[in-house]
């Protein structure tokens, strides 16, 4: 993990940086450029209206609060780890440590007293809102942007008041489907800054996201044992599935780690792009999925979305509801040029246009092979295309 620039020089790191922020307000372009994650930063938050002197907020209500911790997403069990691993050293250290949910909503503060009491002064309290659209730059609100571990120093914050601190946040994501259930901030004041602190907000953020792919994995255990019992008296092929997706138990099908399913299960019919027409039935957290003969058309229209923070997704939107598939860069590439050539590709013309090659027809047939899987009433070949009652739609 590369050093912060502060650290050859903090003083006159957060003078130059302070020198640039004053050009860049003014409509200028200062000579020496901060990081490119804090310019880009900058830029964002000016063009949502933040004010660089007045950027405060008030929290919400101790009610709203437990409601926010309750449906954060985090277990016990992970927040404990983030706790036990951080409020110690952060007390001894003079930091605090600040856990908050996906909107950037503080839901738990720690660490050490007289710190606290500086955060009090300046709002950065339980149940006020760290987002960058309401407070600028700083650890918490661009991580959750960018999407990765961020360390903002003194002046790289938008918030002139904010000038006095250093942060470092790490995102926290559910290891069922990759959303972004919050983050872990690190934050003091300038003097005791160090780099080593994005290293352990990282790991520990880490941590956390270890805990709940354990509870995942102690749920489906439970489900297989519902399921058990259940799959033999079930005629036909059959699938015990959590409400993410995530395969239990399976029957007469093929082997698959993962079906997505629609957000909400309002219909005992639904439609998967990876089966088919399928019956479904509601278990103790979980569904039985059983596909069915159907010969009408599925026809949906799919959303391609670039997301932010560089996390393209395809969305699939039916009668029967909506589910959304995380796409690899270069699926997102191979699917881009399937929607904008309706009439199909070949394997040869593919390659040309993704790599410049035409000869690297294995490696595209490969790809090809792997999003069919999952996609297999969305996609077609010889050539490869999308299927004709498919409503592709590009996101900007």
């Amino acid at each position: 993990m590369r050093h912060h620039p502060f650290t050859a020089d903090p003083r006159q790191y957060a003078r130059n940086v302070a020198r640039a922020q004053d050009l860049v307000l003014a409509g200028g372009r200062p000579g020496t450029a901060p990081r490119p994650v804090i310019s880009q930063s900058w830029l964002r938050v000016s063009r949502q209206g933040v004010d660089p002197d007045r950027a405060a907020v008030d929290p919400v209500s101790p009610g709203d609060l437990e409601e926010r911790r309750a449906g954060c997403g985090l277990t016990r069990k992970a927040v404990r780890t983030l706790r036990d691993g951080l409020v110690p050293l952060a007390g001894d250290t003079g930091h605090i440590v600040v856990i908050v949910d996906a909107d950037g909503l503080v839901l738990w503060r720690e660490g050490h007293p007289g710190v606290a009491r500086r955060a009090d002064r300046l709002g950065f309290v339980d149940g006020a809102c760290w987002a960058e659209n309401t407070v600028g730059t700083n650890a918490i609100g661009t991580a959750l942007v960018e999407r990765r571990p961020i360390q903002v120093h003194s002046t790289e914050h938008y918030a002139r008041n904010h000038h006095e601190w250093s942060c470092a946040a790490a995102p926290i994501r559910d290891p069922r489907d990759g959303t972004l259930l919050g983050a872990v901030d690190i934050s003091g004041p300038v003097s005791t800054a160090h780099p080593a602190i994005l290293a352990l907000v990282t790991a520990l953020a880490g941590l956390a996201e270890a805990s709940l792919r354990e509870d995942h994995r102690c749920a489906l255990d439970r489900l297989r044992a519902t399921a058990a019992p259940l799959l033999p008296k079930v005629a036909g092929p059959a699938l015990v599935l959590d409400r993410s997706g995530w395969v239990a138990a399976a029957k007469g099908l093929p082997p698959v780690d993962r079906v997505p399913l629609p957000r909400t299960l309002n219909t005992d019919r639904i439609w998967l792009p990876a089966l088919g027409h399928c019956t479904v039935e509601l278990l103790p957290d979980g569904v039985l999925v059983r596909p069915v003969d159907d010969e009408r058309p599925a026809v949906a229209r799919v959303v391609l979305d670039p997301g932010s923070g560089g996390r393209p997704s395809l969305v699939v939107e039916g009668e029967t509801g909506s589910w959304t598939h995380r796409l690899s860069p270069r699926h997102w590439d191979i699917l881009l040029e399937l929607a904008g050539h309706r009439a199909g590709l070949t394997a040869t013309e593919l390659a040309a246009r993704l790599f410049g090659d035409p000869s690297r027809t294995v490696t595209v047939r490969a790809e090809l092979s792997r999003l069919r899987k999952r996609l297999p009433d969305l996609l077609d070949h010889r050539p490869y295309r999308f299927r004709d009652a498919v409503d592709v739609i590009i996101r900007d």
